[in-house]
């Protein structure tokens, strides 16, 4: 199998933070940080188009398997996934690299993280970057008020269940998994085999379809019940949103604005919620124009 270091053009290195240890896969050197978080149910390598350009821009580039995930550490508690636990992960991450400047970026779960951590203001962000997931108090509303978006959430009420969502995933060393994602690519080619084979022993591996799927069932939950939320974000922000998304509505994007001082938002017809591996070369351009 084609490891992930090879994929992504970086070495491996191990940094503790937060009380745990996380598989960061660094590439590039400097005090200008690149931290970018991955979302459900992926891996550090599904930033492989966007690690190097990033490197020979003059970035330390970080991309990191959360918790739960790869061979980072994988408590099996659920609470051990919640908002505030993976929000402190990546402060202990960036305290970790001592940078002189951060710039974030995530997508899906990892954006919901970035989103947080900017929203709090845990750690100084000079940029920040997510990529088809909304700010949370705007999925909040959509997710209120919009039997469309209830829909297309349902999904994470199964999530809910004990056991079965787990074996769906991992069933035949994480075929499970692979279904679900071609399903919201919606066409071949969007994922390479050597990726895929990562993703799918990824959430194959002992107990780790258990700590993806509780980050629905703990963080999700306190994206839901949050009340600190609407303090204005003052990085730059670029949203970068695939419009084939079968998870999320555009209408998840409507009053971004309120909760950010300086919002750009690009649209990328007939890409999907994968973002970052079915449109690398639109992506990257936007990402590298913008930080």
């Amino acid at each position: 199998m084609t490891s992930a270091t090879t994929l992504l053009q970086a070495r491996r290195i191990v940094v503790p933070a937060n009380g745990i240890e996380f598989e960061v896969f660094e590439a590039g050197a400097g005090d200008r940080l690149a931290l970018l978080l991955h979302g459900f149910p992926q891996h550090a390598v599904m930033w492989r188009h966007l690690v190097g350009p990033l490197a020979a821009a003059g970035y330390r580039v970080w991309a990191v398997n959360q918790r739960g995930y790869g061979a980072t550490t994988r408590p099996v508690e659920k609470d051990a996934y919640s908002l505030e636990a993976l929000t402190a992960d990546v402060a202990g991450l960036i305290d970790a690299a001592n940078p002189a400047s951060v710039s974030l970026v995530g997508h899906d779960w990892g954006g919901f993280v970035a989103w947080v951590v900017a929203i709090r203001k845990l750690r100084p962000i000079d940029a920040l970057v997510v990529l088809n997931i909304p700010h949370p108090l705007c999925f909040r509303r959509a997710l209120e008020q919009e039997w469309r978006q209830k829909l297309k959430s349902a999904y994470a009420a199964f999530f809910q269940l004990p056991w079965l969502p787990e074996r769906l995933l991992s069933a035949r060393r994480g075929a499970g998994a692979e279904w679900l994602m071609q399903r919201a690519a919606g066409r071949d080619g969007v994922f390479s085999k050597e990726a895929m084979d990562i993703y799918r022993a990824n959430v194959a591996a002992p107990g780790a379809a258990s700590a993806m799927l509780n980050w629905y069932r703990a963080a999700g939950r306190d994206i839901l019940a949050a009340e600190d939320l609407d303090e204005p974000i003052d990085a730059p922000t670029l949203v970068v949103w695939g419009l084939q998304d079968v998870a999320l509505g555009e209408s998840c994007l409507d009053g971004a604005e309120r909760y950010v001082r300086d919002l750009r938002i690009e649209r990328l017809p007939g890409v999907s919620h994968w973002t970052p591996e079915d449109a690398p070369e639109k992506v990257n351009k936007l990402i590298l124009g913008f930080v």
